[in-house]
């Protein structure tokens, strides 16, 4: 099972908007921004008020690996971890999430960066 449409986050300029206004959490791997939405930003006729009030989005560059199938399945184990993790949770408040990993992550197993992935999101105050 993968994260259902209405959690993922797209659009580059709701990327920008997370870089310029989100909070950093750092890990030796990854880096957690999160920002309250700006609903103005994403694509007309997405409608976000379905589900979920947390949207995710991870970025993994080629400097991580220079397999896209190796980005891929790194992209699709974070998405369904998170789909796992953040399906019961709720806010008054509609919040975005942005996981950018460091290249630094393909030393550690993927059961490991899923425990910094949970470490990240509690120290952001997402799950408890």
């Amino acid at each position: 099972m993968v994260l259902p449409k209405h959690m993922r986050l797209k659009g580059h300029r709701c990327f920008d908007f997370i870089y310029k206004e989100g909070s950093r959490f750092y890990s030796p791997s990854m880096v957690l921004r999160i920002t309250k939405a700006n609903t103005k930003l994403q694509s007309k006729g997405f409608n976000s008020h379905i589900g979920s009030s947390i949207k995710c989005a991870i970025s993994i560059s080629n400097k991580v690996s220079k397999k896209s199938v190796t980005r891929n399945k790194l992209r699709r184990l974070f998405h369904h971890h998170l789909s796992e993790r953040l399906s019961n949770i709720s806010y008054e408040n509609e919040v975005w999430a942005f996981i950018s990993l460091k290249p630094s992550c393909m030393k550690n197993s993927n059961s490991a960066l899923l425990r910094e992935c949970d470490k990240l999101l509690y120290k952001a105050g997402i799950t408890k």
